[in-house]
């Protein structure tokens, strides 16, 4: 595959983030945050509030305490009747995930009552796609998304998990290739020299039709599925190099999106995989007002490799090895607001503008 939606999609976002917090400092492994602004954002800038949520990076910020703990994963059948158990705003979400079960980080929504509501991912010339990620997380599990893709060159539908430390897995579905879906792992952001991204053809139409995508992720294996049959399985140990395991390991997010490839700030091997430039005057855009996917349902069944005590609300990082993070649960509140440290009980289990155009030089390679 020619792109990763951690390395294409949050460019277009970054680049309001960049706007917002200029004045910010940049943040990355080997230059953490100051204590002033402690948060290092997904999208590698230092800050506070919002930036210790969902994406904040515990080995860039000032202290693995910094980010707010990630909420506990919870067995779940989400459901879009509605969509009252989403925040439209990203930005308003204070950590409750009791209260919300996605935050819409980028874009806009819909909602669908065509057979017994959907909801329905948008993407305009105006917005540059929308990306939802779900407000708890997921050590390890079994995940399946019920959804109908885009069917335009250069559109991406995504289903994926991210971590705060980019450990991905993904299904992607580029552009009018309405018959086959695309499958990928990446190690804290780490872009291989050689993809190792599969294809799956051979599927009834993907825009027209419901098909169940199911990533069941364990310590030892990942395995993709689709309409319950598996497609591929990938075993950990064959990414052992130099005694580190290059294989996703830490909490991670459910992430859903669509996303635009095929525009002219992409590099032309990220365009030619989506499958070409968005032709803007297509007769669905034209008459809609936009592009669209459409999720139907997304189930979640928890495997995390030792059981959470009853008390335990979230995961928080316990060693700042980056090699190998070490995961620990923790009692203390999610909540931006939340009394008491982010340390964990002992229960242990394993920059956007400036880096854009080296960015989409290497994807022009892959």
């Amino acid at each position: 595959m020619y792109a990763t939606i951690s390395f294409v999609f949050p460019l277009l976002v970054g680049l309001l983030v960049t706007e917002v917090r200029a004045a910010q400092s940049q943040c990355n492994v080997t230059s953490a945050c100051l204590k002033a602004d402690p948060c290092c954002s997904e999208f590698g800038f230092c800050g506070d509030d919002h930036f210790c949520l969902g994406g904040c990076n515990p080995l860039a910020s000032h202290g693995l305490d910094s980010c707010r703990p990630e909420p506990l994963c919870k067995d779940a059948n989400y459901v879009f009747t509605d969509n009252s158990r989403i925040l439209t705003n990203s930005t308003f979400f204070d950590g409750n995930a009791s209260q919300y079960d996605w935050v819409v980080e980028h874009g806009n929504i819909m909602n669908s009552n065509s057979s017994g509501g959907e909801l329905v991912l948008l993407l305009t010339q105006e917005n540059g796609g929308t990306k939802l990620s779900s407000t708890r997380y997921v050590h390890y599990g079994t995940i399946t998304a019920k959804l109908k893709t885009g069917r335009w060159g250069g559109v991406v539908t995504a289903f994926i998990t991210m971590s705060d430390i980019k450990d991905e897995i993904d299904w992607e579905f580029p552009g009018a290739a309405i018959t086959e879906g695309q499958t990928n792992f990446f190690w804290q952001g780490v872009i291989p020299q050689q993809t190792i991204g599969e294809t799956h053809g051979n599927l009834q139409d993907t825009f027209a039709n419901y098909h169940d995508y199911t990533i069941d992720w364990q310590p030892e294996t990942l395995t993709f599925s689709i309409d319950g049959n598996v497609v591929r399985t990938i075993k950990a140990s064959d990414f052992d190099q130099g005694g580190v395991r290059r294989y996703p390991n830490t909490p991670s997010r459910i992430q859903l999106s669509l996303w635009p490839a095929g525009v002219d700030t992409f590099a032309a091997g990220t365009v030619e995989w989506a499958g070409g430039m968005i032709d803007w005057s297509n007769a669905d855009y034209q008459a809609a007002g936009h592009f669209y996917a459409m999720v139907k349902s997304v189930s979640v069944k928890c495997a995390d490799p030792q059981r959470p005590g009853p008390n335990m609300t979230g995961y928080v990082y316990s060693g700042n090895a980056s090699a190998n993070p070490s995961i620990a649960f923790t009692n203390s509140s999610t909540l931006l607001n939340g009394a008491g440290p982010t340390q964990g009980v002992a229960i242990h289990f394993s920059h956007v503008i400036a880096l854009t155009a080296a960015l989409l030089a290497t994807l022009a390679v892959l």
